[in-house]
């Protein structure tokens, strides 16, 4: 932005305006009709004052005596014009307004549904403060613009029928006139050309001040244990000095011009009563010519300032709508198929994974792209648990995210029931499998509202069965007010364990055929999560409900012991298949790696029993949050 011309920055600035007029084009000609009708009235009003003083006022003086006839026809006039010029002011504001506001409003929409068809891999490369502002502050930016344009096109008109109506009445009042324009606009040109990288830099610091503030709130618990308060705050407030420099710059700038563009209507008043003194002592214009065109003048020092507000929004116009445009252009969306699996189907699902290959593409194009699967393929066989283990890197949450297709492998296919899931409708893929994430997500809503998420067809009846297969129900039963209990945002009021029972939950109540559970037990109770997986592979206690088939990536001897076979990974590949007790026996990276996490389960326990029953200094005792 900073070495564009300005005739780039206008050229482009223009272009985004016209593709607001084709978007909007009725309610854009209902703006532009009232501030055409605004502005004839503007310059007619001119002449009926012109006409009022040279014929109603100075005939009155001359005779010392006033026409009441001639009086009450000015005023007629005068009043005439006055409601047209309301009219005009009201169609022009309202059809200005509605017409920002919606296409504010179309393109959040725009931009929110893109955010939600690229993948993750584009997520990932893209702060959470950038995406923040561009779904807000830069769609107001780039359509800032839209509200005095209506008014800035009728003033062209309006300074068409000026300039038309000058030349009618005097050349050399004409000459002042075609003097004083041009010379408006030329420096509105020079105003937006030095605007333009002001405009763009504040844009941009908006989007990082936004960035590092989304940034230490939602990382609030690691900056207040680590300590970092002063470190974040300092952090924010240089950035924040930094868009506050920006902004003083572009008030500066502003600063110096407004008052020269206040300035010149005014001399071209002064310059027409300077020239027009003259003209009228050669008889070559009236006095009501005169009057006419000085108060024209007058009256278009403001309206004539709605070009200016134009030209001087076009580069922040256009630094917003290049950052829009650079979300709603990006490639990498996932379509979907147009297959689907018979809804009616109560059996567990196949997953089948043949020679998968993927890699995560690199944070910069210029960056080499890092390989996280090669050839991978195994089985998840209807109504069978496989669980996934592997030690930190070795891919594990990458399978679980192909399963249910959060990206889209390089090479090989991800089938269920045979049908490559890239063949699915998104109904399909949904309503077939599920997956429950490592770090459990829960909305500021109520309980009720965070398992059914509005799905139709999942009452409290189904509400209570998923949470009972989650072992969730004792909790939430004991929750204030049960089901409409508001957990708060994040699920604050929950611990680790209840919130990752209540993601559970919410699979579950959409009775899917595969559950992909990517260590989504973690932080519960071994035997609560041994009780959980159990109830999932039979569904016991549960009549009519369906049993899944089960990818879990587990860590606990005790949850993998109950899996019907093990898929053992290391650095993207699958090593090792077959039962707990085979890879145990046989496969001596897999024996290390459970010991390993055995042994840090045993030691964790240990601590945990010594802190529930060590007295405090106080008197007090730790109660451990189950």
């Amino acid at each position: 932005m900073a070495s564009r011309t300005s005739r780039d920055v206008l050229g482009r600035g223009l272009a985004v305006l016209g593709v607001a007029i084709r978007e909007q084009p009725r309610i854009f000609a209902v703006a532009v009709t009232g501030s055409v009708l605004f502005g004839a009235m503007t310059v007619a009003s001119a002449y009926v004052v012109g006409a009022v003083v040279g014929d109603v006022v100075v005939p009155a003086i001359e005779r010392g005596s006033v026409g009441v006839g001639a009086l009450a026809l000015a005023a007629v006039a005068l009043f005439g014009i006055s409601v047209l010029r309301v009219a005009g002011i009201f169609g022009r504001r309202l059809g200005a307004g509605y017409m920002q506001y919606r296409l504010q409003a179309a393109y959040r929409r725009r931009v929110t549904r893109r955010y939600l068809e690229l993948p993750l891999s584009w997520h990932h490369r893209n702060a959470t403060g950038t995406l923040l502002s561009n779904a807000n502050s830069d769609v107001e930016a780039a359509w800032h613009p839209i509200a005095p344009l209506p008014f800035a096109v009728g003033t062209l008109v309006m300074l068409v029928g000026a300039v038309a109506s000058l030349f009618a009445t005097d050349w050399a009042l004409a000459l002042v006139g075609l003097a004083v324009f041009p010379a408006l606009f030329a420096l509105n040109v020079a105003y937006s050309r030095r605007m333009a990288p002001r405009q763009a830099r504040a844009q941009r610091l908006r989007a990082e001040v936004s960035g590092i503030a989304h940034e230490s709130f939602d990382g609030a618990l690691v900056v207040k244990t680590m300590g970092r308060e002063a470190q974040e705050t300092d952090r924010f407030a240089a950035r924040a000095g930094e868009l506050r420099d920006a902004l003083v710059s572009v008030g500066r700038l502003r600063g110096v011009f407004d008052p020269v563009l206040e300035t010149l209507p005014s001399l071209g008043t002064l310059a027409v009563l300077v020239v027009g003194t003259f003209r009228l002592r050669q008889g070559a214009i009236s006095v009501a010519e005169l009057v006419s065109v000085a108060f024209l003048f007058t009256v278009l020092a403001f309206p004539v300032r709605a070009i200016g507000w134009v030209l001087a929004e076009l580069p922040r116009s256009v630094a917003g709508w290049d950052r829009v445009r650079r979300v709603l252009d990006a490639t990498g969306e996932m379509p979907y198929g147009d297959t689907t699996l018979d809804p009616a189907d109560p059996r567990p699902a196949t997953l089948a994974f043949a020679g998968v290959r993927f890699g995560y593409e690199p944070a910069e194009a210029h960056l080499p792209g890092t390989e996280v699967l090669g050839e991978v393929s195994f089985t998840v066989p209807a109504g069978k648990t496989v669980a996934l283990v592997g030690p930190t890197g070795a891919g594990k949450s990458t399978v679980a995210s192909l399963a249910v297709r959060l990206v889209d492998p390089r090479a090989g296919t991800v089938a269920l029931d045979g049908v490559d899931v890239r063949r699915l409708t998104a109904a399909s893929l949904a309503r077939t499998a599920a997956l429950v994430a490592q770090v459990p997500f829960v909305f500021d809503d109520t309980v009720r509202a965070n398992i059914t998420l509005d799905r139709p067809g999942i009452g409290d009846d189904d509400v209570w069965a998923a949470l009972r297969l989650a072992e969730a129900d004792g909790f939430v039963a004991a929750l204030p007010d049960g089901l409409d209990t508001k957990v708060g945002e994040r699920g604050t009021s929950l611990s680790g364990g209840q919130r990752q029972r209540l993601t559970l939950a919410r699979a579950l109540a959409g009775r899917p055929r595969l559950l992909v559970l990517d260590d989504a037990t973690s932080a519960v109770d071994p035997r609560v999560e041994a009780a959980i997986l159990a109830g999932l592979r039979s569904s016991a206690g549960e009549p009519g409900a369906p049993a899944a088939s089960i990818l879990v990536v587990a860590y606990r001897r005790a949850t993998i012991a109950l899996a019907d076979e093990v898929v053992y990974l290391e650095q993207g590949r699958v090593v090792a298949r077959g039962t707990h007790a085979e890879l145990l026996a046989t496969v001596p990276g897999y024996a290390d790696l459970v010991t390993a996490y055995e042994q840090a389960e045993v030691d964790h326990a240990k601590d945990e029993t010594y802190d529930e029953v060590a007295p405090l200094s106080s008197g007090l005792e730790i109660e451990v949050d189950r």
